[in-house]
């Protein structure tokens, strides 16, 4: 039967059948397989259970709140005080897009969403400064990986339902490793910028022209500081304060800014829909496949042929950390986390790795792949706003995918980067 499984489900991949498809047309055929036409009674069951999870409502609601922010026009407030901060360092507005990028990640939690905005701003902008447009794109999309790892996140979320790891605690994991995302682009963006001379503001902001633009940005500033002050400190849950970031961003929209319309609302409540249910569908056919592969042994059988090459935990994470990276490049992100985390999470928990500390892994891996070709969303994303081919933006783009894997494997090997905020926190 495991074969079967396999061979349906890799046959439906590479015919390009929509993932959610594969999960559920691969479950059925292994059901009839069985001879056991009451069976089919579960399925329904199962899919009802595999979105019947309660955290799960906030990953629409952030969605929202992100859509609802970045309607308001806050980009511009929020580069220009990163740009006031960085400015000066040799290729100032890279470094200005890194740092923006992590401000922004606080806000949507989404990479696409932010590639999307920032990149709109920046590629055009860092182009007219003197910045070839291939690297220019090239540091939109790397810098949009620190998105769903800085809180609040949708990948944590689902993972978090999935898997029934803290969501809170996820988050609170996610504070170092986002941040030394964006230094490790920022040292690679340097390096480049001086290599070729990239430009750099004339001079050095004053800390009055800094305090004005913080005051501008402040309102975006203030957004992701309530939902991790919330969370955190355990005034609400994660689910909670995605309501509360829907209101305040709505407050924002309709009180402080004045320029969010009725059409706008329509168009972020479209796209919460759109993506939410895509997510949905993909949930509910992958608990049906899931509970095949449980029933097939499947993550034993895989830890057999994993521990079979080693029992050392460094060279188990290794080889967990290959797969994920491989198969990021291929398979979407929601997707590679519902099939994969049911299998691996329980080889990493035998070799002593705490949940949380796999979910950072997991998570990360898979945010790494949004940039990797060839189906990278977020290199996708800029290449097209750009009007680039993909091949032109990945030559620049692998020195930052590099440092990104670095990032990757210092968390990996030292548990202490993602366990000191949840450890201080209660989480672990």
């Amino acid at each position: 039967m495991t074969s079967i499984i396999a061979v349906f489900f890799f046959g439906f991949l590479i015919l390009g059948m929509p993932i959610a498809f594969v999960l559920g047309v691969t479950s059925l055929v292994a059901i009839l397989k069985l001879g056991t036409p009451g069976l089919i009674q579960l399925i329904p069951v199962k899919v009802y259970n595999g979105i019947d999870i309660y955290p799960l409502m906030a990953m629409p609601l952030f969605i929202l709140a992100g859509d609802i922010m970045n309607k308001t026009g806050i980009t511009t407030q929020v580069v220009t005080f990163a740009l006031r901060i960085v400015g000066h360092l040799r290729g100032g507005l890279a470094h200005a897009n890194i740092v923006a990028s992590i401000i922004f990640a606080g806000i949507t939690g989404s990479a696409v969403a932010d590639a999307a905005a920032l990149g709109t701003l920046l590629i055009p902008s860092m182009e007219k400064e003197g910045y070839p447009k291939p690297f220019a794109a090239a540091v939109v999309a790397a810098a949009s990986c620190i998105g769903p790892i800085i809180p609040p996140s949708t990948i944590m979320v689902i993972y978090g339902s999935f898997m029934g790891v803290s969501i809170a605690g996820l988050f609170a994991a996610g504070i170092i490793p986002g941040l030394l995302m964006g230094a490790a682009l920022m040292i690679c963006a340097y390096r480049t910028a001086s290599k070729n001379n990239y430009p750099r503001s004339e001079r050095r902001a004053t800390l009055r022209e800094v305090a004005i633009s913080f005051k501008q940005a402040f309102i975006a500033l203030l957004m992701p500081a309530i939902i991790l002050v919330g969370i955190l400190g355990g005034f609400f849950t994660p689910t909670e304060a995605a309501a509360v970031a829907v209101f305040y961003a709505f407050l924002v929209g309709i009180f402080v800014y004045r320029n969010i319309k009725l059409k706008d609302l329509w168009e972020c409540l479209y796209n919460m829909t759109s993506v939410t249910a895509v997510v949905f569908i993909i949930l509910s056919t992958a608990a049906i496949f899931g509970w095949l592969i449980a029933s097939e042994q499947i993550p034993q059988k895989v830890g057999s042929l994993i521990f079979a090459i080693s029992r050392n935990k460094y060279i188990v994470l290794l080889i967990i950390n290959f797969i994920l990276l491989i198969v990021g490049c291929f398979m979407d992100q929601t997707a590679a986390l519902i099939i994969l985390a049911p299998v691996l999470a329980p080889l990493a928990q035998k070799v002593g790795v705490h949940p949380l500390h796999f979910g950072m892994i997991m998570c990360l891996n898979l945010v790494i792949g949004l940039v990797t070709p060839p189906l990278g969303a977020c290199l996708f994303t800029v290449c097209s706003i750009g009007k680039m081919q993909l091949d032109v933006v990945a030559k620049p783009l692998w020195p930052l995918i590099l440092a990104l894997i670095a990032v990757l494997m210092l968390i990996t090997y030292v548990p202490a980067i993602c366990m000191t905020v949840p450890r201080l926190l209660g989480f672990a």
